[in-house]
């Protein structure tokens, strides 16, 4: 088994904007090894979000390749990317995307629901089990507009985790928090990584989510210009 988890390499993605062609990244290369706590960090447009979606199977590069826990993405179907999704990766957004017709419970049960391989009483274990883990076991029967903007992140944490992923994937979380509550939500990632192995990737322009990560990768204009490598003794 590769020791990386993400391998990236030559990767360009164009997106089309009416008879022209946008470049939003230039040929990246990067590997990300299992475990990390890494972010990519840069300004608004710079590509992170890009990035980040290739990695997550939300797309596929235009040139180069994306391999994600041994799977070359270009090279999948649909319903292979689906599955990978599914079963390797665990998302978490700045803007929660927590189902609000659900209770804490039920959003966090969603994906193994869509997994379809684990029985009622396990499914109820695991929820409560990560709903405690992450500080919020009391909310299980709540909805999601009764809760503050911290713990429906922290929802969204437990909800990313609960199938188990080796990858976890978090696209700006700390965008909608305020300071104190930003802290805790990266502390508790922080945790999580180190007790359960579990890679973390971030995209954000956040310094505090900057300043917690083992390896920073700073991306401007679509390329890579700076990557510091990782913090965590070899």
């Amino acid at each position: 088994m590769s020791d990386a988890i993400v391998e990236v390499s030559g990767v360009i993605k164009d997106y089309p904007l009416g008879k022209l062609k946008v470049r939003a990244l230039h040929g990246i290369d990067v590997a990300i090894k299992r475990g990390e706590f890494t972010t990519i960090a840069g300004p608004s447009g710079s590509g992170k979000t890009t990035l980040l979606n290739l990695i997550g199977c939300v797309d596929v590069p235009t040139q180069g390749k994306v391999i994600v826990d041994g799977h070359s993405t270009g090279e999948l179907s649909d319903k292979a990317l689906t599955e990978l999704r599914l079963h390797h990766l665990g998302f978490i957004f700045q803007s929660f995307n927590l189902v609000p017709v659900l209770t804490v419970e039920q959003n966090v049960e969603f994906p193994l629901l869509l997994q379809g391989k684990v029985s009622t009483e396990e499914r109820r274990k695991r929820v409560q089990a990560i709903l405690q883990r992450v500080g919020i076991g009391e909310y299980l029967k709540h909805r999601p507009n009764e809760l503050s903007g911290g713990q429906r992140q922290r929802v969204a944490i437990a909800r990313a985790l609960v199938s188990k992923p080796k990858l976890v994937l978090a696209d700006e979380p700390t965008a909608n928090l305020d300071s104190v509550t930003g802290k805790s939500i990266i502390e508790l990632m922080k945790e999580l990584n180190h007790q359960e192995g579990t890679t973390f990737i971030f995209s954000t322009h956040d310094q505090r989510v900057i300043d917690q990560a083992d390896r920073i990768i700073r991306i401007a204009d679509g390329k890579i210009v700076d990557d510091g490598g990782s913090k965590k003794a070899a």
